[in-house]
């Protein structure tokens, strides 16, 4: 997923617990949160379970199965004409046998946007999505669906924001790239040093 070359294109009651019917509808109705620890900081991500249930499903899959710890954000797609905003990349160690693939959820099915916080899910095809995400710095609707585009407009998967540590986030957008990379429109992309995600639980 690159932010300038592509296309545009995852109620546990305690024992003897009573809560009354509003309180029950709130504890229903509170989006699912989760909490990464990384080499930089802390980011708490808040997934849209409602718009996105596919994506958001697929991604506390591997968050249950603990599947991100010890990974990294391995790459920072600096927007050119600003270097604050982009993307940051990032996937779980190559020892982590990914789920099978899930239908893509398009940004026209689900009314969600690439702003500023939101992360997503990195794909080549559509329906090839499995366990690397990304997170957008600055708004990025580009990498919304346009279907009134040729090819493939599909865009990416949105299905969360971060509301807690885009600060961390910053700081792992400006670590030093140009490591090494088999991706010719990846150049200069890539971090020398990965940033390693120590831990990633549900809130």
């Amino acid at each position: 997923m690159s932010s300038s070359t592509l296309p545009r294109r995852s109620l546990i009651l305690g024992a003897g617990l009573v809560l009354t019917a509003p309180q029950l509808a709130l504890a229903q109705g509170a989006k699912p949160r989760v909490t990464m620890k990384t080499a930089q900081g802390t980011i708490v991500i808040e997934l849209e379970d409602q718009k996105a249930p596919l994506t958001s499903a697929n991604f506390l899959r591997y968050v249950d199965a603990k599947a991100y710890d010890g990974g990294q954000f391995f790459r920072a797609a600096r927007s050119d004409w600003a270097p604050t905003e982009g993307t940051i990349v990032a996937q779980p160690p190559a020892t982590a046998r990914p789920f099978p693939p899930i239908r893509h959820e398009s940004t026209t099915l689900t009314g969600l946007s690439h702003t500023h916080g939101t992360i997503s899910l990195g794909r080549f095809a559509p329906g090839t999505a499995t366990n690397t995400f990304f997170i957008c710095l600055g708004d990025q609707s580009f990498l919304d669906a346009r279907p009134d585009q040729p090819g493939d407009n599909l865009g990416y998967a949105a299905f969360g924001k971060v509301v807690s540590g885009l600060p961390t986030a910053q700081k792992i957008l400006a670590q030093p790239t140009g490591g090494e990379t088999k991706f010719a429109d990846q150049k200069d992309q890539w971090l020398k040093t990965p940033v390693i995600i120590e831990t990633l639980r549900r809130v």
